[in-house]
């Protein structure tokens, strides 16, 4: 009876999979497998549960990188993911209360936030992106990096 258990575990697994393609429950369908195999030759559900178990982490473990790399090795970046870490000028004071503020970058003008609530920048400052959220830069006042060797004036 629980030879039978296990594959259905095994199909919702695979079925799990092939919705999502998140290649996650593959690996416990791999276990559910394992399982149903030892569910053959002994009558222990606590030993089944370990095989599972362990068969399961270990593909997960092993393979999941290699299977990643194959898979999104061939990911590219969108614009998007290219904007966190550039700089923008603001050109409409950026105020989270008030929900209002503006940022130019890459000639395209993009509302924005700033990653601090309570922080107001000014028009006209420099502001470094942080990250994309739907339509909007979340971003941070740029530093400004000291000197590395100041010359003392007489």
């Amino acid at each position: 009876m629980e030879s039978i258990g296990w594959l259905i575990v095994f199909v919702l697994l695979i079925g799990f999979e092939a919705a999502t393609m998140g290649l996650f429950t593959i690996w416990f369908a791999g276990g559910a497998i394992a399982a149903f195999l030892v569910s053959l030759f002994l009558d222990n559900l606590i030993v089944q549960l370990i095989v599972f178990l362990i068969v399961s982490f270990l593909l997960l473990y092993f393979t999941r990188p290699v299977a990643l790399r194959y898979f999104n090795g061939k990911r590219v970046k969108t614009n998007i993911d290219e904007l966190a870490g550039k700089e923008a000028r603001v050109v409409e004071a950026i105020d989270n209360f008030n929900g209002t503020g503006v940022a130019l970058l890459n000639g395209l003008e993009w509302t924005a936030r700033s990653d601090k609530d309570d922080e107001i920048i000014p028009a006209g400052e420099k502001v470094t992106v942080k990250e994309v959220r739907g339509v909007k830069l979340i971003v941070a006042r740029a530093t400004v990096p000291e000197a590395a060797s100041e010359i003392p004036q007489n």
